[in-house]
């Protein structure tokens, strides 16, 4: 397999996974979409490697090889395929890459919420990234808190665990995230919609958003 074809295989896994995006990248600039696609397969992995699975062993040693690998990426070094379409742009994959260091304390959730600094780290990091990579400035603080609240969904989602992303509920409904870039905001409304659609239905696993509903969210996400 070419590593052109290896890269398609990791941005098809993340369309798999994220059907709505099909729908919502509509709304991000042409320019900017064939690396918004690689950029979130790249969190896909890393949202897996932190918390997926009953044994957190393999996904640990994913995230020390991932930490190596952006910081590699700093230095004009690349391993992984997405670097094919990450690595020359102009972002902190060093500060990205020392962020990775955070998640490995994320990974059990915490009711008394712990785990805030951790998240702010890593949060900050993606975001200095996607600033660089779709234009942007530094997030206002309470932005920041929101794209935590997103992060600890995502991790609900990720863990099936319905009861806990519909806390976040009323928190995910107030995010407008001004100061984020569009992706950003973008992907926040279809958390908050697998969100929404897994409380509606526990016993299943989590559903996109009809179309319809997504569109509307996706559009008022845009529009900031």
């Amino acid at each position: 397999m070419s590593e052109s074809a290896s890269l398609d295989s990791f941005v098809d896994k993340w369309r798999q996974r994220w059907p709505e995006w099909g729908l919502a990248s509509v709304f991000v600039p042409a320019a900017q979409r064939t690396r918004l696609a690689a950029w979130f397969a790249l969190l896909q992995e890393l949202r897996e490697a932190a918390w997926a699975g009953s044994d957190p062993t393999p996904g640990l040693a994913k995230l020390a090889w991932w930490q190596e690998e952006l910081r590699g990426w700093g230095r004009g070094a690349r391993r992984h395929p997405l670097g094919e379409a990450l690595q020359k742009l102009d972002a902190d994959w060093d500060r990205f890459g020392r962020a990775l260091a955070a998640l490995p304390a994320t990974r059990v959730p915490d009711v008394a919420r712990e785990d805030q600094a951790a998240l702010r780290t890593f949060a900050s990091g993606v975001l200095a990234c996607e600033s660089d990579l779709f234009g942007g400035g530094e997030p206002a603080p309470a932005d920041l808190d929101r794209v935590v609240d997103a992060l600890r969904a995502e991790r609900a989602l990720v863990q099936g665990d319905p009861a806990a992303g519909a806390r976040l509920l009323s928190s995910l409904e107030a995010a407008r995230g001004g100061s984020l870039t569009r992706p950003r905001r973008l992907q926040t409304a279809i958390v908050r919609e697998r969100v929404r659609g897994a409380a509606q239905d526990a016993a299943g696993p989590p559903r996109p958003a009809s179309a319809w509903r997504l569109l509307w969210s996706a559009w008022r996400a845009a529009r900031g």
